[in-house]
């Protein structure tokens, strides 16, 4: 065994208490595979109600589990957000804020994957790892990460990547084992935003001809009006910049969205794929399904691309988990409580029945799976400060009816915008200058100011 990875095992098994099961050694626990899309927004699969996708395998399997309607990340960046998933921790604990640190050995030893392997899981890795530097793959059983963005088509590739990653996946199912419960993370590229000219992201060749005479709508946030309400240094940021590649022109927008619904295709059917060969090799009846992504994405809402900032586009994801073992009555239903990116951790460690390090902060959601009404948030805190060179760092508190970011370009003169979800839920009006709404003001600014000193 590796130094690095023995000492990794030492320190693992000092600082985690026993798993909450071990007086029942015998009983296995269930399979997991985790599915991670990268820059997903939350409605644009058939099941989340957008009527021109096409994603016929997550539809059924959001019928033959749960979907989470108001899935959020508390920070919208791949590395960051991946960070969060990992740990179960907000970036003010984790600390990484940008592409370059890994996690220390101690860290890495309390996430998801390490605890699991410590419980006796067999783990394994496909895709874009997208955390640090230094890639675990001596952590894993099974490893098919890349570091960076990778490509979707490598020197030499002539099978889409989205594919290469689900034959992967079948690989690594292949070769498990009835008792022995597994773990497998797949973290796909797709359906990672694109410029329009450059077209450097291409879908499979096999849905090139998908959405070709389908106009998408533009969102009525797109108007330049909107664009013109916000704040300048985020007019001149980042957001704006890749605007203009992605969005300037109807053409382009078009361009755009028909390419990022391709993908969204390929992602569904490598989905249906490794579904069906759970049920190939009888793994389907123990094995927890679950589908999300790191964040969301922008689709020129406030003249802006990509994500970072505290809008619904950017920050909202899809959650769909799917337990073999609920009864039929409790399948095919949506939730409404706020679930976070830190929660997928310790919804994993649940259901191994592995007890959780303290170090997490998120909540499990199986309780709201099993159609329980369990004690929740009903707000949480939100956090960027990655790039702030072009991306204007922010925070804020998201309420189950209140947004409140506060911009923190100028530390000593913050910008704040207020938005009535319940009222506006496209984020048309910022309210922070009218007086009736002064008193909410001051009472999420006290919120976020509480959050920010507790979650350190």
């Amino acid at each position: 065994m590796p130094t690095k990875i023995f000492l990794l095992l030492i320190v693992a098994i000092a600082i985690f208490p026993a798993p909450c099961d071990a007086s029942q050694p015998t009983k296995k626990r269930p399979n997991i595979v985790f599915l991670l899309a990268d820059d997903l927004r939350w409605n644009v699969l058939g099941c989340t109600g957008d009527k021109l996708a096409r994603t016929p395998h997550l539809d059924a399997l959001a019928k033959r589990g749960v979907v989470f309607r108001h899935h959020f990340v508390t920070t919208s960046i791949c590395a960051v957000s991946r960070a969060s998933i990992f740990s179960g921790q907000y970036a003010r604990r984790h600390k990484i804020n940008d592409f370059a640190t890994d996690f220390t050995p101690d860290a890495w030893a309390r996430t998801y994957p390490m605890v699991l392997k410590m419980a006796g899981y067999r783990i394994g890795f496909i895709g874009k790892f997208g955390v640090g530097n230094k890639l675990p793959a001596a952590s894993f059983d099974y490893w098919k990460g890349f570091p960076g963005q990778g490509a979707y088509f490598g020197k030499g590739e002539t099978v889409h990547l989205t594919r290469r990653m689900g034959d992967q996946a079948l690989e690594f199912l292949e070769a498990c084992k009835k008792d022995q419960p597994f773990c497998l993370s797949l973290s796909f590229k797709a359906p990672h935003a694109m410029d329009a000219a450059k077209r450097e992201y291409p879908p499979d060749p096999r849905d090139e001809e998908l959405f070709k005479d389908v106009t998408f709508p533009v969102p009525k946030t797109a108007d330049p009006k909107y664009f013109l309400a916000l704040p300048d240094f985020v007019q001149k940021s980042e957001g704006r910049t890749r605007w203009e590649r992605r969005f300037k022109t109807p053409e382009m927008t078009q361009a755009v969205l028909r390419d990022y619904y391709r993908l969204v295709t390929g992602i569904d059917r490598e989905v249906g794929r490794i579904l069906a060969e759970l049920e190939r090799l009888g793994f389907v009846d123990d094995t927890i399904v679950i589908f999300t992504s790191d964040n969301g994405y922008f689709f020129g809402e406030h003249g802006l691309a990509d994500k970072w900032f505290l809008y619904e586009e950017s920050i909202r994801v899809p959650l769909i988990v799917f337990d073999p073992s609920l009864p039929q009555q409790r399948r095919n239903r949506t939730v409404e409580a706020m679930t976070l990116n830190i929660d997928l951790a310790p919804t994993m460690l649940d259901y191994a029945g592995v007890a959780m390090p303290k170090s997490m902060q998120g909540q499990s959601v199986r309780p709201w799976i099993r159609g329980e009404s369990p004690k929740w948030r009903d707000d949480w805190f939100y956090e960027h400060h990655t790039a702030i060179k072009i991306i204007p760092p922010s925070e804020g508190v998201r309420t189950t009816r209140w947004t409140y970011l506060r911009w923190l370009k100028d530390a000593n003169n913050p910008v704040e915008e207020l938005y009535d979800l319940q009222a506006d839920a496209l984020q048309e009006r910022n309210l922070a200058s009218v007086p009736e709404h002064q008193k909410t003001l001051r009472e999420l600014r006290a919120r976020w100011e509480t959050l920010r000193k507790d979650l350190e």
